[in-house]
């Protein structure tokens, strides 16, 4: 994953329903960059909890290329894609500082890395476990690298320690 070539631009392609890793495929294969950054998220299924990725962006992915060489329509041609986010006739470039400050949250793969500086008092959503989609507020750090977050629960407030990893930023 690079930022970008000379003459490339990043744009926002829109999905078919769960096309993304087609799409991802059928784009690299033709040549384009793509970058779909994914979120580890916790589901209850058959009374257990299972973690899967899936897009940080569901529905979309972002695509590099040169738009003077009329690739544009290529990529709203590529199976799995609908077509690329346009205002009027022609696609919409992505501002490049937020696909490059979104590249450095992630990893090689694409997968969002947890935020490096939490602090007392910060507002996070719990994503694994039994807690997730829960709102928190960030108490305390004990030395073993868990956060101890204050969430409610039931009315009442409840102080409950979770991996850091297991937090994201609102």
């Amino acid at each position: 994953m690079t930022l970008h070539d000379r003459g490339k631009s990043w744009f926002l392609a829109q999905l078919k329903p769960n096309c993304s890793n087609m799409a991802e495929k059928n784009l690299q294969r033709q040549g384009f960059e793509t970058f779909l950054p994914l979120e580890e998220e916790t589901r209850q299924c058959n009374g257990k909890f299972v973690t899967v990725m899936r897009p940080l962006f569901p529905g979309y992915i972002f695509v590099a290329f040169d738009v003077a060489r009329g690739l544009w329509r290529t990529v709203n041609s590529t199976y799995g894609i609908t077509r690329l986010v346009s205002f009027g006739k022609e696609p919409a470039a992505v501002p490049i500082d937020l696909v490059s400050q979104l590249m450095q949250r992630c990893d090689a793969k694409g997968k969002l890395l947890p935020p490096k500086m939490l602090k007392p008092g910060d507002h996070v959503t719990v994503t694994k476990g039994p807690f997730t989609h829960f709102v928190a507020e960030v108490e305390a750090f004990s030395p073993d690298r868990r956060v101890w977050v204050l969430m409610e629960i039931m009315g009442g407030q409840a102080r409950v320690a979770v991996e850091a990893d297991q937090l994201r930023t609102i």
